[in-house]
């Protein structure tokens, strides 16, 4: 029962309840295991948030520059694999600043001063959406450019197109190739588009009335590379629209990727024979 008391104690809202945690609850609400993946925006968006709180005179700039360093340490140990989760780590949020702590000491809890895990969350998930938006953009625009130049190189090479697996007309192979081009730059010019609206800091906001310290917001956007600041903070820690406009994106992309599946799947059949593909993706 001690050994119960003492690991409810080690949580962030450790000190407002007397009664401890049953281990059931604790295994129910973790999720350090699927959102660890946003180790590194953890980190950036704490470091933004220390060299913040030096203009609040929350932090020396010796305070801010052990609490950057010791970060660098955390990511370091996360990219390298090293990392040891602690059994009481709840998210990625408790175990980095846990783990801050054990290397730099007691000054590493300065750095949650008027910071609410609300806006932390919101801003570490838009921040590791910008990131994988731009990697998705670059896989779009190195797939898109490969059937161009494979339309390009065999726009000699003709065949029948289908409706409701009729033949109807004489088509180009390019032109088939080029059709699916055009899906995936509609796709690509949506990603485009979310990315303004992700891109609103929400960090600042506190819990959802604002931080009692004023951090400039301003300055914490330019440091993360944020197009903007929140216009509310309600607003700014409790939406998730622009996860759902994200998953909608997603969805449509797999569609379109799901019909250039299903056309190749179907054009490399023993029934059309139309193209073969490599082995190495059967």
């Amino acid at each position: 029962m001690s050994g119960q008391e003492d690991f409810s104690k080690r949580k962030l809202w450790g000190g407002r309840f007397t009664g401890t945690t049953d281990p059931i609850m604790h295994a129910y609400n973790e999720s350090l295991s699927y959102d660890q993946r946003m180790w590194a925006q953890d980190i950036r968006g704490s470091q933004a948030y220390a060299r913040a709180l030096v203009g609040c005179g929350i932090l020396s700039a010796e305070e801010r520059d052990q609490i950057v360093a010791g970060l660098d340490k955390v990511g370091e140990e996360w990219k390298a694999g090293k990392f040891q989760a602690a059994a009481d780590d709840e998210d990625i949020h408790t175990a980095n600043e846990r783990r801050l702590k054990e290397l730099i000491g007691a000054v590493a809890g300065k750095l949650h001063t008027g910071r609410s895990r609300n806006d932390q969350v919101a801003t570490d998930m838009r921040l590791w959406l910008i990131d994988e938006a731009a990697k998705l953009e670059t896989l779009l625009i190195q797939l898109i450019d490969v059937m161009v130049k494979r339309a390009k190189a065999e726009i000699d090479a003709l065949m029948p197109g289908y409706t409701h697996l009729q033949r109807a007309q004489p088509i180009r192979w390019s032109h088939l190739l080029l059709s699916h081009a055009s899906y995936l730059s509609s796709d690509l010019s949506r990603l485009r588009d979310l990315r303004p609206r992700i891109s609103v800091l929400p960090l600042g906001s506190g819990p959802l009335a604002g931080n009692p310290f004023s951090p400039d917001r301003i300055a914490i956007a330019k440091d993360l590379g944020f197009l903007s600041v929140g216009p509310n903070s309600m607003y700014n820690v409790s939406d998730r629209d622009f996860v759902v406009e994200t998953l909608m994106w997603a969805s449509l992309t797999a569609v379109h990727l799901s019909k250039l599946a299903e056309d190749f799947i179907i054009y490399s059949s023993a029934e059309f024979g139309f193209m073969t593909l490599s082995d190495a993706y059967r």
